[in-house]
């Protein structure tokens, strides 16, 4: 799991570098952080769970909000929204905001999980 943690670690403060250049940077750099700062604690086992939750039900709320333009993207036709780095059309960024939400939902699940079994695992012993 360390590796994975380390992983999601490097993965999220990149995903939060490459924010600044947003039209709105701070929410983003703020989410991604939060899941780099999970991740980078869960390298050396120290959870809060408080924060997790925090970080599911920010993401949750932000995939609801985009959820509609993932729909009117995909009635669209699945434009691709990777041709260009321009957001020249709105949908392209909503999306990309979507998707983004919804791995950072992953990662913080996949911590909710590892907190869960560690916390087990500290029970029985």
């Amino acid at each position: 799991m360390k590796i994975i943690n380390i992983l999601l670690t490097i993965i999220f403060l990149l995903s939060a570098y490459v924010q600044f250049n947003d039209p709105d940077p701070w929410l983003w750099v703020a989410i991604y952080g939060l899941v780099a700062g999970i991740s980078a604690a869960a390298i050396f086992k120290k959870y809060n769970m408080i924060i997790v939750y925090i970080g599911i039900v920010i993401c949750v709320i932000g995939i609801g909000m985009l959820f509609p333009e993932l729909i009117k993207w995909i009635k669209m036709g699945t434009p691709n929204i990777a041709e260009t780095m321009k957001t020249d059309r709105p949908y392209i960024e909503f999306v990309r905001e979507f998707f983004g939400l919804f791995i950072a939902l992953a990662a913080l699940v996949f911590h909710f999980f590892q907190i869960r079994k560690d916390r087990r695992i500290e029970m029985s012993n």
